[in-house]
């Protein structure tokens, strides 16, 4: 008995050998640095200082400090669909973590039984009864080869954890960036409802100058013409928004709660956005959660050869009993009745065809394929970031350029429509003021759009949006 227990404590000493690579994380294959656009002398300098805390660390909470907003986000959080299958999704590598642990460990269990047979021509009955408890086949991990698949199991685990993550913060820049095209197409409707009664004024009048003389029928034609455009726009913009609501919708997998808080309009959702930093590139390599995936995912595939490795060695496991068996029920627990088994076998692979070659080869290049994605994750979240970062600088100027065109449209506006009035200058003038007025109006609303969603897109591709109220605000 005691050497058995201590074949049991070395069995049990050598398990811990490991035949996996050593792993050692590949180099990232991107500048230091990263790659903008200098902004013009006289712009001030864009969001993004020393001192903004870096976006993996801002809750997205505390990045988007519209109520309204913050609240549709709670709801997709809670009841968007995609979010409920990377949770599950989740759930299940868990368990199949637990598995591949367990295995690990002996199985033990108890058993009993009672027979009773007759012999046919005999007079009496035989009787056996049995009781013991047991391993069922203990499989001794001499070259670590279930410890090699319990780590490719828990590296799983957290790939897919980190994916639930990715997901989180892409449905979060998905409901922002939808909820921002709803203000814009808003904004745009107001503008074009604004533009139909300007053009509904404007046609009035011009009938009325013409019923006195001042005006031609084809000044009166233009103004229709330009009337029936702006309510056209205006049907479109009417249309956007109703999709724009029913986008939103199916993205918070519920309907639009009638108690939602009061949210700023377009060009007051600036204020709305906190100020962020954007670190350094290796900062990425903790942060972003598709590359965290990418390189658990490559642990998993180191993990898987040291498995196949392991396969080319001998297979050791053990079956043993020990209980009491009897001829009658009534004296199973008595002296005498003990009954034990011991059955190690050990099996070695001598000629398998080159199945444990191919499988090893498999899982070295599933391993490569693995880093090749590594190093594409990493590359594709450099260009995400350093397209947002260049984004950001040259919309300021952008914007800032759209408010002055827009300023200077308005007052051309103004000025011809005085002097269309007091018959100085031609309807076509007017009509030109009033075209270029509407243009300059929503090319201020689309940028303005495309200057806020890129905030959101280098908030989302900085790693931001994982947490809640984030690093910073816990600290």
């Amino acid at each position: 008995m005691k050497r058995t227990l201590i074949a049991l404590l070395c069995a049990t000493a050598l398990a811990g050998c490991t035949l996996d690579p050593t792993y050692q994380r590949p180099a990232a294959p991107v500048d230091s640095t990263w790659s903008t656009v200098p902004a013009p002398a006289q712009q001030k300098p864009a969001q993004g200082t020393a001192a903004a805390p870096l976006g993996a660390d801002l809750g997205w909470r505390d990045f988007f400090k519209d109520p309204r907003l913050q609240k549709l986000i709670e709801l997709a959080l809670a009841n968007n669909r995609d979010m409920r299958v990377a949770a599950l999704n989740v759930a299940e590598y868990e368990a199949q973590y637990r598995i591949a642990r367990a295995n690990i460990g002996p199985t033990i269990s108890a058993s009993g039984s009672v027979t009773r047979e007759r012999v046919e021509g005999s007079t009496s009955a035989y009787s056996s009864s049995s009781a013991s408890v047991g391993l069922t086949s203990w499989e001794i991990d001499f070259f670590g080869r279930l410890r090699s698949l319990k780590r490719q199991a828990l590296e799983q685990y957290l790939s897919t954890d980190a994916a639930r993550t990715s997901t989180q913060i892409s449905l979060i820049a998905t409901v922002a960036t939808d909820y921002l095209q709803l203000l814009s197409d808003e904004a745009s409707l107001q503008i074009t409802q604004n533009t139909v009664d300007a053009d509904q004024h404007t046609y009035d009048l011009t009938v009325s100058m013409m019923k006195m003389g001042s005006a031609s029928l084809q000044d009166v034609r233009q103004a229709e013409n330009s009337l029936a455009s702006a309510r056209s726009s205006l049907a479109s913009y009417t249309r956007a928004v109703a999709q724009d609501r029913n986008n939103l919708v199916a993205e918070i997998g519920a309907p639009l709660p009638d108690d939602l808080p009061q949210g700023p309009s377009l060009m007051e959702s600036e204020n709305t956005l906190a100020d962020i930093g954007e670190g350094v590139p290796s900062d990425l390599l903790t942060r972003r959660p598709d590359i965290v995936e990418a390189e658990h995912t490559l642990k998993a595939a180191n993990a898987n050869i040291g498995a196949a490795r392991a396969a080319f060695f001998p297979k050791i496991e053990l079956t043993a009993s020990a209980g009491t068996t009897s001829g009658s029920l009534s004296n199973l627990f008595k002296a005498g009745t003990g009954a034990w088994t011991f059955a190690p076998s050990i099996s070695v692979p001598i000629f398998d065809f080159g199945y444990n070659r191919a499988s090893l080869d498999v899982a070295k290049v599933e391993k490569d394929i693995d880093i090749a994605n590594y190093e594409k994750a990493i590359q594709t979240a450099f260009k995400e970031v350093s397209n947002a970062l260049a984004g950001r600088t040259t919309y300021v100027t952008q914007v800032a350029a759209d408010r002055d065109y827009v300023g200077s449209a308005q007052q051309y506006y103004d000025l011809a429509q005085a002097r269309y009035r007091s018959g100085t200058d031609s309807f076509l003038t007017l009509l030109d003021a009033q075209r270029t007025l509407y243009t300059a109006q929503q090319q201020l609303v689309t940028d303005m759009l495309a200057k806020q969603s890129n905030l959101i897109t280098l908030y989302k591709v900085l790693g931001g949006g994982w947490s809640e109220t984030g690093a910073v605000a816990q600290r």
